[in-house]
């Protein structure tokens, strides 16, 4: 950090989720021991794929903020500065993290804009709290949800394991959202999947042609899934910027192809629908 100790992009978690404990949060749900839904509920025919998302440290000062779409952001002070990260293509993300209190904040098609900056929506979490965003707004995602909790990072690979569900994308999505998810922005079309809807790879898809790294990840959606958080390209998920990532493993995880998923229904772990704790039976 250049001039904020304490305020950095959340690289690794660094202990700030410490009584929402993944245990009890969705997107530690063992999605590999939940039934399956009803047909209606499956995605279309989607593709394999995986990015880079660029983040880093923020050397902003607290500030106000102008959204686009005011009445369902924050409209609090937010950690953004001249040379805070922005996320390259259409959405324009900007994600950070203040470690001394466990913030998280995050914007939606961010602009420095000279000083005066803008966004088209802007969402903070409470890192130690399961609390979900009011049922009808966005976030920096379309599903009302938190981006940074949902990305694979380099350091769970390298450990051989990863304990949440991933976050990813969809070009098709249905206007109606599941829980967790607290908003939606899509058509409908009942072949598309709605916002917040898990998936997970089946059991039996065979792992032993991938790399010790690539099978963490795909260990990791065959127990705790995926999760649909936002309109974009077909099965897109990302991960935290970080130099150790390689082409050979994006590849690798390209290369599963979207009949190798199933939809699942987690509606049954819900203890409160304003809530992200779970509890499955």
């Amino acid at each position: 950090m250049h001039g904020l100790p304490r305020r950095q992009h959340l690289e690794h978690p660094g202990g700030c989720a410490a009584s929402a404990s993944p245990e009890r949060h969705v997107a530690g749900v063992d999605a590999g021991r939940l039934d399956e839904p009803p047909p209606r509920l499956r995605a279309p025919e989607l593709r394999a794929a995986v990015r880079r998302r660029v983040e880093s440290p923020s050397d902003g000062a607290d500030l106000r903020i102008k959204f686009r779409y005011a009445s369902e952001s924050d409209r609090v002070r937010y950690p953004f500065g001249p040379r805070t990260p922005i996320e390259n293509g259409s959405d324009r993300h900007a994600l950070i993290v203040n470690k001394s209190t466990c913030t998280l904040y995050e914007l939606f098609d961010a602009d420095w804009n000279h000083g005066n900056p803008t966004a088209g929506s802007g969402a903070v979490f409470d890192l130690s709290s399961n609390a979900l965003r009011p049922d009808g707004w966005t976030s920096a995602d379309a599903a009302g949800l938190p981006i940074l909790p949902g990305l694979v990072r380099f350091d769970e690979v390298r450990a051989g394991a990863i304990g949440h569900a991933i976050r990813f994308t969809a070009q098709c999505t249905r206007n109606r959202h599941l829980w967790p998810a607290g908003h939606d922005a899509g058509t409908s079309d009942q072949r598309c999947p709605p916002m917040g809807a898990r998936f997970r790879l089946k059991a039996g898809f065979d792992l032993s042609g991938f790399s010790p790294k690539a099978r963490v990840v795909l260990r990791a959606m065959k127990r705790y899934g995926l999760i649909l958080a936002d309109n974009g390209s077909d099965w897109y998920f990302q991960g935290t910027r970080d130099r150790r990532w390689r082409n050979a493993l994006l590849d690798q995880l390209k290369s599963v192809p979207a009949s190798a998923f199933e939809a699942v229904d987690v509606s049954s772990c819900t203890v409160d629908p304003d809530s992200a704790q779970a509890s499955c039976p």
